[in-house]
């Protein structure tokens, strides 16, 4: 009798090891499935270890362009970033992860699709409801919710001691208690030695920018050239250096980036189940592209477009983060946030140095900027008696509310206004 296939989302980690094993040991077949969104490993290493400790078949999957294309840049065109700092590394890979785990699914006629996120945390969401959206056929197995695991594995110690009995090899030790998620937008760092959010974390946790007291003192020139909201190419002039290919100059970015100590961040926020976290994220490559998309926007979106486009980042950002990449409310943002990057197109020039991203000009064919009818030194077509009535027609509310409120209340008015004299 042939046993139930389940896809297991696989890092080679200790978490997804051992809950290979224990998929095995419950009766399963277990097809391991790594998708490579940026992630520094040795993938035939990760290969024959899934297949020695019981996979019956494994399948790395190079994520990366698409990962760049379709997933980075599309946050980029909404400026999305959660609660006001994090530029959802983690978020925004789990919904091509989990896309590619579901077509997997369906190819090898699996009727079951697990992963190794924990029940307090993010991740848990992000996998599950794309799993939902994509494939309601497929059933879910999430070990870190179950009752008969959750009383096997308590926590760190009892996993790696599992690990031990069935011989299983994992980088992870007693030693180095946090935990990390790397991709090619960034690397998190969180829990153990980081769980006092008053402590400063120890520079070796920091593995993808430099500290700032080893980064150079001669700053780096670049231009980034955007294209209706999505970077088309990078150049540095110093350095004879053109990239054009999205994952090429992603890349090259993110070595700057490492560079020059940019995209540190060290933040509590709050998780999707109520749950706050502190969290250290280096994000070396996407916050140069946001800043620069930005500083372009100045320039060529129109104002009503971008306050009510900025009025939406918050809930585009929120959704990412939440894991409802997949969701009508987000098929509605995005085609929003598409419309609103229409003709933002043009160059900017950017310094990077000591941590900082120090726009230095922008020039774009679109260009809403008008030089004379900004200039303070020339009319440029401009009638400053205009002005008077434009004050004049906005002012009218004003009147008409403090006149109420000197009505109803004239001592209150008269401590707004102490020169006035109240009968």
């Amino acid at each position: 009798m042939s046993k139930e296939k389940v896809v297991l989302a696989y890092s080679g980690g200790l978490d997804t090891s051992v809950i290979l094993k224990w998929l095995l040991n419950k009766g399963y077949e277990v097809i391991a499935y790594l998708g490579n969104v940026g992630v520094e490993e040795d993938f035939e290493d990760i290969e024959e270890k899934a297949l020695e400790t019981g996979a019956s078949r494994v399948y790395i999957e190079d994520l990366r362009r698409e990962f760049v294309t379709d997933y980075i840049f599309s946050a980029l065109q909404g400026n999305a970033v959660y609660e006001g700092r994090y530029l959802l590394g983690t978020a925004i890979a789990r919904p091509l992860i989990a896309k590619r785990q579901v077509e997997i699914a369906h190819k090898e006629n699996a009727k079951y699709v697990s992963h190794g996120a924990t029940g307090k945390g993010n991740d848990q969401v992000r996998f599950e409801f794309a799993y939902n959206a994509l494939a309601p056929d497929l059933k879910i197995i999430s070990p870190w919710k179950d009752p008969e695991f959750l009383d096997q594995f308590k926590g760190r110690t009892d996993l790696l001691e599992y690990a031990d009995k069935h011989n299983i090899s994992v980088k992870a030790s007693k030693e180095k208690s946090y935990s990390e998620d790397d991709n090619l937008m960034h690397i998190s760092h969180e829990a153990g030695i980081l769980e006092d959010p008053s402590k400063r974390p120890p520079e070796h946790v920091y593995s993808r920018t430099r500290s700032i007291k080893d980064t150079p003192d001669e700053e780096d020139i670049i231009e980034i050239e955007f294209e209706d909201g999505i970077p088309i190419k990078v150049s540095n002039k110093k350095d004879d250096v053109e990239k054009t290919d999205p994952l090429d100059f992603y890349n090259y970015l993110n070595e700057l980036g490492e560079k020059h100590s940019i995209g540190r961040v060290d933040m509590v926020e709050n998780r999707f189940i109520g749950i706050k976290s502190r969290g250290i994220y280096e994000t070396p490559a996407a916050t140069i592209l946001w800043a620069a998309h930005r500083d372009l926007e100045g320039l060529a979106m129109d104002k009503e477009v971008m306050h009510i486009r900025d009025s939406l980042i918050p809930k585009f950002s929120e959704l990412i983060y939440n894991g409802l990449w997949f969701s009508p409310e987000m098929d509605f943002l995005m085609n929003a946030m598409n419309k609103s990057q229409e003709r933002i197109t043009g160059t900017v020039k950017l310094a990077l140095i000591k941590g900082n991203i120090n726009p230095l000009g922008r020039k774009s064919p679109t260009s809403l900027y008008d030089r004379e009818l900004s200039s303070m030194d020339i009319e440029g077509g401009f009638d400053a008696e205009d002005s008077k009535g434009f004050i004049n027609i906005n002012a009218i509310r004003l009147k008409a509310h403090h006149a109420v409120l000197r009505e109803e209340n004239p001592y209150l008015w008269r401590s707004r206004n102490k020169d006035e004299a109240v009968e």
